[in-house]
């Protein structure tokens, strides 16, 4: 763990350390953290203010080719030993700065986050807005996939995939998870026990304090690990090194782990509920005597989310796949509203946190294949225009939602049907996000023009391989 916190300081601990690399790393737009190194001694203290040069032109949505020099500033709280490199390597989190005004770069996502904190400030609604993520994740034991001209498919498979109960594996030990049934029986049905401490403990090792991990329900090796909350920027950053550290643990044992919300058909995704509270003067202003025991102003703020969500899901939920796990029936919350206890509902607030410090609400929609720089910005947004504009939520959804009537379930609406739809959303209703300079109509339109063109419509020209089952004997 780095005790840094200026660049005195992390000069130092490359010395003391022994560093002899240093890692530079920064997010690209729709969510892949990127990278380059550079020998420590072209670190020094000025480094941190004047920054390193690169060419911006091949990250995704970033600078055309005709102005691509960018600059990194290394932040000097993130450093950390990687415990993976061979050698001696320090690894910083950066922002991104254009190298002729010297100002922070608006398609950066890190920089985005950083407004967003920024303005829920000067707005005057709060200080602080704390996030708890639940990201879920797949440990699989072998991913094969590929399409082309004349073929399409995927293969994955999990020792613990529940499809191998009967397969000769010589031997074949059993004890894998039912379908949607891995939520959560103790080894050896839970194979995976050992590899999620080690996840975690590397975790703790570089200052991210975790509060549980376990497997999940889906079989075939569904995890998850949630931190302890953090504010929103500190926690996109530790959300990335989660990513980081789960990947090259299952790496070290032959295994692979992807963050894909739906890579087994017919069982549970992996979705990332998002615990989230406002603070102001030390106070968590979603403390209250209403509904839950949530106050006015949290009220006000999941009425913005609920309001704004379709719009929100297209940086929450940003991928084609994201929109095969919002289905019913597979304890996804597909529809918008809130709920003390329902799990299908959009919003819930937990009831197992009743002390002022605990109370949040839970916003079960978002899922790990995304951005959460943007993500979580979306979501402050959002609330912030709730409580100004004092939107109210409606009535909580405490029923059964299997259980009404359809004239009844038809005035609940629902989550987006796919990325097109929840683009269509952010098109037509985005506003709210540029308060405050925070999202930026180039930062917005980009976002939009990059999914369609390098997913959506991607994705819709290919063949799928259920359509030749479906029609190959027309």
């Amino acid at each position: 763990m780095s005790d840094a916190k200026t660049p005195a300081d992390v000069v130092a601990m490359m010395k003391s350390e022994g560093v002899q690399m240093v890692d530079l790393r920064f997010m690209d737009f729709p969510g892949i953290w990127q990278h380059f190194s550079v020998p420590a001694r072209e670190i020094d203290e000025d480094a941190f203010a004047e920054g390193l040069g690169f060419d911006g032109s091949s990250i995704r949505g970033w600078q055309a080719i005709n102005e691509s020099d960018m600059l990194v500033k290394p932040v000097a709280e993130s450093a950390f030993i990687d415990p993976f490199m061979a050698a001696k390597t320090l690894v910083m989190t950066c922002n991104i700065a254009d190298p002729i005004t010297g100002e922070d770069y608006t398609r950066d996502p890190r920089n985005i986050a950083r407004k967003a904190e920024a303005y829920l400030q000067s707005s005057g609604v709060g200080d602080i807005v704390y996030f708890g993520p639940e990201a879920e994740f797949f440990i699989f034991d072998d991913i094969r996939f590929d399409q082309n001209e004349h073929e399409g498919y995927y293969f994955l498979d999990s020792i613990e995939g529940r499809w191998n109960s009967g397969k000769a594996e010589n031997p074949n030990l059993g004890y894998k998870p039912r379908y949607k049934e891995g939520y959560f029986p103790v080894p050896p049905t839970d194979s995976l026990q050992d590899i999620r401490s080690e996840i975690v403990l590397l975790m703790e090792s570089i200052g991210i304090q975790v509060e549980a991990q376990h497997h999940e329900v889906a079989t075939g090796g569904q995890c998850e690990i949630d931190m302890r909350f953090a504010p929103l920027v500190q926690m996109a950053d530790n959300l990335l090194k989660y990513k980081y550290i789960a990947k090259n643990v299952a790496r070290r044992h032959n295994k692979t782990v992807t963050y894909m919300p739906k890579p087994v058909w017919n069982d549970n995704g992996s979705g990332m509920h998002v615990h989230m509270s406002i603070w102001k003067g030390g106070k968590n202003l979603f403390f209250g005597d209403q509904y839950a025991g949530l106050s006015e102003t949290a009220m006000y703020a999941i009425g913005g989310l609920l309001k704004h969500a379709p719009a929100v899901l297209a940086l929450t939920n940003p991928t084609t796949n994201s929109y095969k796990r919002l289905v019913p029936g597979f304890e996804a919350p597909v529809n918008l509203a809130y709920s003390s206890r329902n799990r299908s509902a959009a919003v819930r607030i937990p009831m197992y946190s009743k002390s002022e410090k605990a109370k949040r609400f839970e916003f079960r929609c978002p899922d790990p294949s995304g951005n959460a720089y943007l993500g979580f910005s979306a979501m402050l947004m959002a609330a912030i225009d709730g409580i100004q504009n004092k939107i109210d939520p409606g009535e909580p959804l405490d029923k059964d939602i299997y259980d009404l009537p359809p004239e009844e379930l038809a005035k609940v609406p629902t989550t987006p049907g796919s990325l097109g739809e929840a683009l269509a959303a952010l098109e037509a209703d985005h506003d709210f996000l540029l308060k405050g300079d925070v999202f930026t109509k180039d930062v917005i339109e980009t976002w939009i023009d990059y999914k369609m063109e390098n997913e959506v419509k991607e994705l819709a020209l290919r063949p799928h391989p259920w359509e030749f089952a479906l029609y190959y004997d027309i």
